[in-house]
């Protein structure tokens, strides 16, 4: 059976894959959507991160596709219900980027804290304005995560080593979990309300897209701090400028965008946005443990019929 990686992977992902018996490997990062559909058609599995796009067109050329793999937790690149509906198991590696993910999101909030994008630029461009980027501290605020997943949770327990009080709004976490955490759990207009940084930590499905939006942002407290380092499209850009613009989000850290590489990049361009090009996953530490995890998955399944993190449940 052959299995074709369409991105960049760390090398350990055709190395596992190859130590399964009668699995071959090709790696072709960076078709054209021309070119995927003539490769498709002749493999068992494909592997993807985020750059390529699995879209219905090339689920129906790939005839004997058994399994995407997708080494990274989000599978909003892949038409899912498609894959589903021609019996295609769909597998991501949940948690395997969470650490790293986390880590970005606690550096924006100290950089939007301190004002290190502007200061930085000061001094590489030789000006002393000590006295001109008086910062802020992250201890005795509050940060509200929406969502305590994978990434959320850990968010949660390192903005807690910074002293900040965490709340948080996840309709699918009990109670007991959110206390295990480290957090309280509220609502989400109290959550808004309350937080002087708010961090999204959730997916984009139909019920998120969207979500943080012009009536959203009137709820918060004047002056707060956003994060997304979840999904582009959760935040509808249009309304964040204009809160930006408002004074009433004072400054913006984000990895992820409603169109990527930005149409419209005047939300980027803002002096409040510390913006980064959906890095949140790249580390070298995160891009190895994925990318065995994926492998291993596929490995698996179409050696031993043994399924793991499955997003669906195939039709046929």
């Amino acid at each position: 059976m052959k299995v074709l990686i369409l991105d960049r992977t760390d090398p350990i992902c055709a190395e596992t894959l190859r130590s399964f018996s009668g699995i071959e490997v090709e790696e072709k990062p960076g078709l054209s959507p021309e070119q995927l559909l003539l490769e498709v058609p002749g493999y068992e599995a494909i592997v993807v991160r985020s750059a390529t796009k699995v879209t219905a067109e090339v689920i129906a050329a790939a005839k004997r596709l058994k399994v995407i793999g997708r080494a990274g937790a989000g599978v909003d690149n892949i038409d899912v219900q498609e894959a589903t509906e021609r019996g295609i198991l769909v597998m991501n590696t949940p948690g395997g980027n969470a650490n790293a993910v986390a880590e970005l999101a606690i550096g924006m909030m100290l950089s939007l804290a301190r004002r290190l994008t502007a200061t930085v630029e000061g001094m590489k461009a030789g000006r002393w304005e000590k006295k001109s980027y008086k910062g802020r501290e992250l201890g005795g605020k509050t940060l509200g995560l929406v969502g305590i997943g994978q990434v959320g949770a850990r968010v949660a327990r390192k903005a807690l080593v910074l002293d900040m009080k965490v709340l948080a709004y996840d309709p699918f976490v009990s109670p007991e979990k959110a206390k295990e955490i480290g957090t309280d759990l509220c609502g989400l207009d109290e959550l808004y309300r309350e937080s002087d940084y708010i961090s999204l930590h959730l997916p984009k499905n139909e019920q998120t897209a969207g979500m943080i939006n012009r009536e959203a942002f009137a709820k918060m407290k004047s002056g707060v701090f956003l994060i997304n380092c979840a999904r582009g499209g959760i935040v509808v850009e249009s309304d964040l400028l204009q809160a930006l613009e408002e004074g009433r989000v004072a400054g913006v850290g984000i990895d992820v965008y409603e169109k990527e590489p930005p149409e419209d990049w005047s939300l980027v361009n803002h002096p409040g946005v510390v913006s980064t090009p959906h890095i949140g996953a790249t580390t070298e530490e995160a891009q190895i443990v994925v990318a065995e995890m994926v492998a291993r998955q596929i490995g698996q399944y179409l050696s031993e019929g043994k399924v793991i993190h499955s997003v669906n449940h195939p039709l046929r």
